[in-house]
């Protein structure tokens, strides 16, 4: 029996709603706009740009082919032949053909006189940039859990990113494990250091804590801009010690104080009046995000200072290293996920925290800052 209480539902009239994207799905009209001189080239542009996503996970396999042959290594010095690296990578020719001539159509070669292929400035990056190599052969995981991407976004089964950081979990590891990660995320915070250093001032600060800072990289890198700073290093006992290494290299051991233990589980230690969080919040749920800021929070002084630098999210206007890379990565993580500013400033006011900061970020592909403070 129908619920004559209920007001009835009146739909808005089809005519006033979707009007232009019935219009534009319209095979007549993409005719008509594909031949007109003033929108041809809008038609032009877009029905390439999505040529581009159609062929996209062609375009990231011919990277990681690349990079898994190190083709880009072997023309760092000179230009070669397609027979010379067919033969060092044993490939067939032909294929080495196909590939090579894909690598050029992306602008990651060119072609020279004599069938021989050198770098082009991106490809050149593809060498010089900290950890890009590393992380397109870590790619291999999330493009095995991306294969189905049906199940994958109705959550359907496990994915095999989930347990390549089993150090999300809190627990213990195996020493193997713990240091193949540990190489990947020293690498990958490089890049990440350099534009945090460049967006956050560091200055009063004494004692900095790097919270998570896996093996140093980041802390190390805070050391060489700031020599004033006193480092703290906080993370898992199968994790932290790696940092001892990293800073007896440079000469500064004796600026380094590393604490062991699981912020999940641990409080954080005392004594530091800045914290630094660095690609740390993304990969935990929001109930652990919440702990650990209240952890933080209690740990520092009056005046202390927070410091947090990860991908994050374009809020109100998606972009596409959030919203269509690190969202998806995170969650085939299957423990955390990627925010935007305004949702991590809201956690840590919700922990005490105030006198917000996001300064622009540089590269929100590498990584978007927010800074905090205990008053």
């Amino acid at each position: 029996m129908a619920d004559i209480s209920a007001p009835p539902v009146t739909e808005p009239r089809r005519s006033l709603r979707g009007w232009s994207s019935r219009l534009i799905a319209s095979r007549g009209f993409q005719r008509w706009a594909a031949a007109f001189p003033l929108t041809r080239g809008i038609v032009r542009r877009e029905g390439e740009a999505l040529f581009d996503l159609l062929a996209g996970f062609c375009h990231s396999q011919i990277l990681m082919a690349l990079v898994q042959f190190d083709i880009p290594a072997m023309l760092l010095d000179r230009p070669m032949t397609t027979d010379d690296l067919a033969r060092k990578t044993r490939v067939p020719r032909e294929r080495m053909t196909v590939l090579m001539r894909a690598a050029a159509s992306l602008n990651l070669v060119k072609r020279k006189s004599g069938d021989r292929y050198a770098l082009t400035r991106r490809g050149a990056a593809l060498v010089g940039v900290p950890g890009l190599a590393q992380m397109i052969k870590h790619h291999d995981v999330l493009y095995r859990d991306l294969a189905d991407p049906v199940a994958f976004f109705r959550g359907e089964g496990d994915t095999e990113l989930a347990n390549f950081w089993p150090y999300v979990f809190g627990g213990a590891m195996d020493p193997t494990v713990a240091a193949t990660y540990s190489d990947l995320m020293a690498q990958s915070q490089v890049l990440v250091a350099e534009d945090t250093l460049r967006a956050v001032s560091f200055k009063g600060i004494t004692n900095l804590m790097d919270v998570g800072g896996g093996s140093g990289a980041f802390l190390h890198a805070v050391g060489q801009a700031h020599p004033d700073i006193a480092l703290t290093l906080f993370d898992l006992p199968e994790v932290a010690p790696s940092a001892q290494s990293r800073f007896a290299q440079s000469g500064q051991s004796d600026r380094l104080t590393i604490n062991t233990g699981s912020f999940k589980t641990d409080p954080v230690p005392q004594g530091a009046d800045a914290i630094s969080l660095i690609r740390v919040l993304y990969d935990h749920s929001d109930e652990t995000i919440t702990q650990l800021l209240a952890k933080c929070y209690a740990a520092l002084p009056d005046g202390g200072r927070l410091i947090i630098s990860e991908p994050m999210l374009g809020g109100e206007t998606p972009q596409r290293a959030g919203d269509a890379y690190f969202a998806l990565y995170t969650m085939a993580m299957q423990t955390g996920k990627t925010r935007s500013a305004a949702e991590i400033a809201g956690l840590c006011r919700a922990a005490g925290f105030d006198k917000i900061v996001t300064p622009q970020p540089a590269r929100p592909f590498v990584t978007s800052c927010l800074t905090a403070a205990k008053t």
